[in-house]
């Protein structure tokens, strides 16, 4: 799988184009529609994700849905689960690619972090999803902002957080 990221928009958010095999997704369209049809190019999109619907997210959304006739998060696919994680928002979402060994993350983790719970989420639901993804394997993490990470370089920092979090109720 060949995975470019594109930071979008003010906030650089991360837009994610995943290829493989001529077919194409795309994790959190924020902004900059043209630049992200233009790397698409005349590979066969096949689905839109999204891991939260926060502006910064979805920006190019509406027109890339309509562009290629495709509603997000309509995709479904055994190679992707689809973890919810309220906590950053409570329609948080994680792509995970088993077979790959990822994971997408929005601003659910970041790198040496975790995402803000004051702009519709909270403590609380952050606490639980953070304890349910403590449970998976090592993974390499994408998030919505900064580089990428794995699973295990955040593990400290997560419980961490999740004992803060906890704490803080």
């Amino acid at each position: 799988m060949k995975i470019d990221v594109l930071k979008v928009g003010y906030l650089e958010t991360n837009c994610y184009i995943l290829r493989k095999d001529k077919e194409t997704i795309i994790i959190d369209p924020g902004d900059q529609y043209e630049d992200i049809v233009n790397i698409i190019g005349n590979s066969k999109l096949v689905g839109i994700l999204v891991t939260h619907y926060h502006d910064d997210h979805i920006g190019a959304l509406k027109r890339l849905e309509d562009h290629y006739g495709i509603k997000a998060n309509a995709y479904h696919n055994s190679n992707i689960t689809v973890i919810d994680v309220p906590g950053h928002t409570n329609d948080s979402k994680i792509f995970y690619f088993k077979k790959e060994g990822i994971m997408f993350v929005g601003d659910f983790i970041f790198k040496g972090s975790i995402g803000r719970t004051d702009l519709g989420g909270n403590n609380k639901d952050m606490a639980s999803s953070i304890l349910k993804i403590l449970k998976y394997p090592n993974v390499i993490i994408y998030p919505g902002h900064g580089d990428s990470t794995t699973l295990d370089m955040e593990r400290d920092n997560l419980k961490y957080f999740y004992n803060y979090l906890k704490v803080s109720e």
